[in-house]
Order: C-alpha cells, then structure tokens, then sequence
C-alpha cells in the first residue's frame, strides 16, 4: 500500500516538470559576454560533479534491486569488510575532480574578474550606481542625465558600472548579463559588464535591505546605437533636475514600488558627494569625475 502511494507522487513529477518549464531561467540564458562565460563554468562545474552523483543514484538503484529480499541468488557476504580497488576508486575520482575544480576556479576568478575591463573595440561607457530604499538611481556622468529603476546601454559597448549605496549594503545584479556586485554605503565599487543582444532585462537586488527588497527592481535595456542617442535625447527633455542638496535628499527618502523617473541635468560630482558623505565629505559638489580623497575603492576594500 505505501509503494502504491510513492508510486503516486512519481506519477506528479512531469507535471511539475511542464509547470516548471515556463519559468525564465536567466543565467542559462545569457544575453552579455560575461554571462555567457558565466554559464559555461557553470555547466563544467555541474557536469564534473555528476561523475560522482549519476553513478552512485545508479548504483543505489541496482543494489536495492540485486540484495531485494526476493532475491536468493544474491551472494550473501557477512564477513566481508575492505576491498582496496573500492576504496581508491572512492577516493581518488574526487579528488581528481577537486582538482579540476580548483584549476578551473583558478582561472575564471581572474578572467571573470568583475573589476576587469572587457577588451571591445568600442570605447566603454560609465554609469554611476546609486542603491536607495528601496529603489536604483543611475547617475550618466557622460551625457549629464539621471534615471531611476531604469537603465540603458548600447548593444556591444562596454559599461564600466561604478556602485555604492546610500543607504544599507544592497547587491547590483543583472542576472542575464553577468556578474553582481556588492553596493555598500561609502564604498566606490565597480563591476564591468556588457549587453551582446538588444531587449529589456530584470535588474534587481540580490541582498536583502528591508521591507521593500521585493520591489527594489529595475529594466536594464540594451538598444542600438541610435536607439540610445533617442532615449539619451528623451531623458534630456525632463523637466526634472538632480542637485546632492535639492531633489536628491527627497529621491533618497526610503519608498517603495517607486515608477521610474528621469532627470535632464545631475549636478556635477553627485555620485562622489554621495560617497564621500559616509566619510565626513560635505557633499558640496566639485569632485567632477574623479576620486575623492575619501572615497574608499574597491580595491581598498579588498
């Protein structure tokens, strides 16, 4: 009667695996190279622990079914103990497989490298990160615009994504694209990352900050060229502007669920005043695009 039950619940699994099969799996579905590469470790990793997994559910499966109590014609070994060739089979192919392992962590912790630019023949675009409660700010410092939950690229050009936090540690993630990077509150961190294919993709936190980290979510959209230029031209029409004592002491007030918003003119060193605030900066602009001398960088960090 139990084995009929368990035989139910069996029976319930290709439904799950139906069910399941429409859910958006993004780091098997890379559209940026970072990602891609991120997926191929992935893949390696996985397949280089089924070696052992795979055999030992076989072998589980075979033993229950030769030793099954209906079986006499199974030897019965009660005295047996040790068998040398098990025990260096049991130890050596993992052991072969940690090293392989290692080797390959090895290299895609430095090829991977997050802090690494990404050779193109393209010149590589900076955004600046703000994690707010519970919302994103991207600061453009090139073309002087800011947005909020929203974030555009060019297809196939870098972006050099400087992060930090204005608020509790948050983590920058766009999971389709590649790595994340940790945002924390007086830190300069950075990630590169670049889109290969147009679209619109989930950007989101993958640390948890508070009662709003559900919706603390943002589009990143990767568009061609021209289409960026036109989306740049329609940020730059706001009405809205964005000043470290004006506007952004009221976008930095914890809300959640909040619409994305653009600015046309960011006042000059805004990500820096952010950062440098958390050291006794006095947040009064000037800074421009390079480093405070407070401004804690990642490599510091580290």
């Amino acid at each position: 009667m139990r084995m009929k039950k368990n035989l139910g619940w069996l029976g319930i699994l290709p439904l799950i695996a139906v069910l399941l099969s429409g859910c958006d799996a993004a780091l098997v579905d890379p559209k940026g190279q970072i990602g891609v590469e991120l997926k191929s470790l992935i893949i390696t990793a996985f397949w280089l622990m089924m070696i052992v997994v795979i055999p030992v559910i076989v072998m589980t499966v075979v033993f229950a079914w030769k030793y099954r109590h209906s079986n006499h014609a199974a030897k019965y070994l009660p005295d047996w103990a040790h068998s040398n060739k098990i025990e260096a089979v049991v130890w050596l192919v993992p052991c072969v497989i940690i090293l392989f392992l290692g080797i390959i962590t090895w290299k895609t912790s430095h090829s991977l490298d997050p802090h690494k630019p990404i050779e193109s023949d393209a010149d590589t675009m900076e955004v600046q990160v703000v994690a707010l409660d519970w919302k994103w700010l991207f600061i453009y410092p090139e073309q002087g615009i800011a947005t909020v939950n929203e974030v555009a690229m060019p297809v196939d050009v870098p972006v050099h994504f400087r992060v930090t936090s204005a608020s509790v540690m948050n983590s920058f993630f766009i999971p389709t694209l590649g790595s994340q990077i940790y945002a924390m509150a007086g830190m300069d961190n950075d990630v590169y990352l670049v889109a290969n294919e147009a679209g619109v993709y989930d950007g989101k936190s993958s640390n948890y900050s508070g009662k709003g980290f559900s919706e603390m979510t943002f589009d990143a959209r990767a568009m061609s060229q021209d289409d960026f230029e036109a989306w740049v031209d329609e940020v730059g029409q706001s009405s809205e502007t964005l000043s470290y004592d004006g506007s952004y002491q009221e976008l930095a007030e914890p809300s959640t669920d909040h619409p994305v918003e653009y600015f046309s003119d960011v006042s000059s060193g805004l990500y820096h005043d952010i950062v440098d605030s958390f050291h006794g900066g006095n947040g009064q602009g000037g800074h421009g695009g390079g480093h405070g001398e407070t401004t804690m960088s990642a490599e510091a960090a580290e």
